[in-house]
């Protein structure tokens, strides 16, 4: 059971996309394992064959749980072990003893559909079915993937407004990450007037589904300002900073359902900028429906949140631990500039930085602000 976030203790494992004897590649993709952030998509860590399926549908295990046996070329077979059994008997609770005749009349028990996680959900709204009436047979009685078949034929009721496993996810990742890491926060502001000109003349030659987002060019710039600033784009672990590899910039979505994740956009520093609004793109989609994948969630060294669209002038973000980072960018406004002497009417944004104090420094943030801001005023370069 991998780690797929620093809030994570346990998963389930809701559905199986390999069978022993099934030729597996690095990466492919074999299991979902529902979260509290929702349905994620595990991929293989290596090359083989799937000698054997150590956890069946329906169980919850916590991290570091042996999933399932790979059998590398050239390795000998494995002794078999009896895979972790979905809840037996004995571990279903009990039915509550029938009440007293009483001349009160009981409350109405609160609906199954409350206590349902969110790849139950997911699934229920895809089938069109509610999870009304439905026993569910995860922690506490919750409905979880595998109880949704049961799921009468109508059509799902709407969400209700409880503050479901995703919610709690976030409040404890935010808690951790205020109340252990030091944050500092900078900010500044940035003419963005010569970029949306840029990308206006881009768009003009692309058809529509092909055109440019704003939100791509925040991306790119904070990406290449990484890789030029790389005391920003990595981890604090075993109390030391870790600088990545790659820049694999983490995009804040959120939900409309409710909730937030911020899966990773992979070499947002280096990809073509038309291969890098597809996969954003994809990745938004994905991650609203539920379906993203393992390295996706785990695989962020720096974390982007725009609140723009939201018509909010400044963000500033909490880091999501173990990275030390997080960029916010607020909503283009005109705003009074001064050129050449002159007051003129420019597109302004507010760049904004929140930094672990532990792995750099105000100046080392300043730096890396600079460095976005002059690659979003020279668009053409991104």
């Amino acid at each position: 059971m991998p780690s797929l976030g620093a809030d994570m203790e346990h998963g389930t494992l809701v559905e199986w996309m390999v069978e022993p004897g099934q030729q597996v590649t690095k990466g492919d993709l074999i299991a979902v394992i529902e979260t509290d952030k929702g349905a994620i998509e595990v991929e293989v860590w290596s090359t083989g064959t799937v000698e054997q399926l150590c956890v069946d549908v329906g169980v919850e295990a916590e991290i570091g749980t042996v999933l399932a046996r790979i059998r590398e070329p050239g390795d000998p077979p494995a002794e078999a072990t009896a895979p972790t059994p979905a809840s037996t008997e004995a571990e279903k609770p009990k039915p509550a003893p029938t009440p007293a005749p009483s001349t009160v009349p009981a409350a109405a028990p609160p609906t199954a559909a409350g206590r349902a996680s969110p790849w139950a959900r997911h699934l229920a709204s895809q089938r069109g079915v509610s999870l009304s009436g439905v026993a569910g047979t995860g922690p506490d009685g919750a409905i979880i993937g595998v109880d949704v078949p049961q799921a009468k034929a109508t059509p799902a009721r709407a969400k209700g407004s409880d503050l479901d496993a995703m919610r709690r996810a976030v409040a404890r990742a935010m808690a951790k990450s205020k109340r252990e890491i030091p944050h500092y926060y900078l900010s500044t502001e940035v003419d963005m007037t010569p970029t949306l000109a840029w990308l206006s003349r881009t768009n003009a030659a692309l058809p529509p589904p092909e055109r440019l987002l704003p939100a791509l060019l925040l991306i790119r710039a904070a990406a290449k300002a990484a890789r030029e600033v790389p005391q920003l784009n990595g981890f604090w672990r075993d109390d030391q900073l870790e600088m990545a590899d790659a820049v694999h910039i983490g995009v804040a979505v959120a939900l409309r359902g409710g909730g937030l994740v911020a899966p990773a956009l992979h070499d947002a520093d280096s990809k073509p900028l038309p291969a890098l609004m597809a996969a954003l793109s994809d990745l938004v989609r994905r991650a609203r429906r539920g379906r993203l994948r393992g390295s996706e969630m785990t695989d962020a060294t720096l974390t982007t949140t725009s609140m723009g669209d939201r018509g909010v002038e400044r963000v500033d973000g909490v880091i999501y631990p173990p990275q030390v980072a997080i960029v916010g960018f607020g909503r283009i406004t005109e705003r009074p500039w001064v050129v050449d002497g002159a007051v003129v009417p420019r597109q302004g944004m507010t760049v904004s930085l929140a930094g672990d104090h532990r792995a750099h420094d105000g100046h080392l943030g300043a730096r890396y602000l600079s460095v976005l801001c002059e690659h979003l005023r020279n668009p053409e370069a991104l």
